[in-house]
């Protein structure tokens, strides 16, 4: 869609798994990205193939558990670019264990990266997606966020917080003309699934791609008359929610 060629998206989580599906994605449709992960080395590489493709592409690399983090990223992009038009909140982190043997050190790092980075990086990224026409927030949860899961409560907890997070944004915002949506995807084939549920492992999954191909739709559905706010997306098989 030629509106969105040459617009910005910042996307967390961006070096590997669907974050990476959803960069690429975005520089092939002709759009310049803001991205961040833990990795310079990866960040780097990511840059030059997405460069390779025409985008303009400005990376940053450290932890979105510390909480000076989200908000230095978002300015350096902010002001690299002088606006932003998407948010891509995609970075998780999920840890399989017991509640009872779940450390309070455990329990924050999720809530930290899963809930308190997505606040802190929309709330940071506001005034500078109110310089878009198209400005639009998407949030990547989890199945997780509508369902609980033996020996997933803190990633539970953390993800059914981002749900709810995203259902107050969106309302909030809706007089502006920013969208906000979120993504709940069940099943998809990346090193987060493989630790979580390797009992999936082998089974058919959803692709990162995919994924990013939602994304896609999100941002150039402009319907006048329809609100997309959330997005469930299952496995193709008998059991897409086990």
């Amino acid at each position: 869609m030629e509106a969105w060629r040459g617009k910005v998206a910042l996307v967390t989580g961006a070096s590997r798994g669907i974050g990476r599906a959803i960069a690429r994605t975005l520089a092939e449709k002709g759009l310049h990205l803001a991205l961040c992960a833990r990795s310079q080395e990866a960040l780097e590489a990511l840059r030059a193939e997405l460069s390779a493709l025409g985008a303009e592409v400005f990376v940053c690399a450290g932890d979105l558990a510390d909480p000076a983090f989200p908000v230095r990223f978002v300015h350096e992009a902010g002001e690299y670019f002088g606006h932003l038009d998407v948010v891509v909140n995609n970075a998780g982190v999920a840890l399989a264990k017991p509640l009872e043997e779940t450390t309070l050190e455990e329990w924050e790092l999720q809530m930290a990266v899963n809930v308190r980075a997505p606040f802190l990086i929309c709330r940071e990224a506001l005034p500078y997606l109110r310089r878009s026409a198209l400005a639009t927030i998407i949030n990547i949860s989890s199945v997780v966020g509508t369902k609980g899961y033996v020996h997933q409560g803190a990633y539970t907890a953390s993800k059914h917080a981002l749900m709810g997070f995203t259902k107050v944004l969106a309302r909030e915002l809706h007089p502006e003309g920013i969208r906000v949506h979120v993504i709940a995807p069940g099943g998809v084939g990346t090193d987060l699934i493989a630790a979580m549920r390797p009992d999936l492992l082998g089974e058919r999954l959803i692709t990162p791609e995919e994924i990013a191909e939602i994304v896609w739709f999100l941002l150039t559905m402009r319907s006048k008359n329809a609100v997309i706010d959330e997005v469930n997306v299952r496995r193709a098989s008998n059991e897409p929610w086990r």
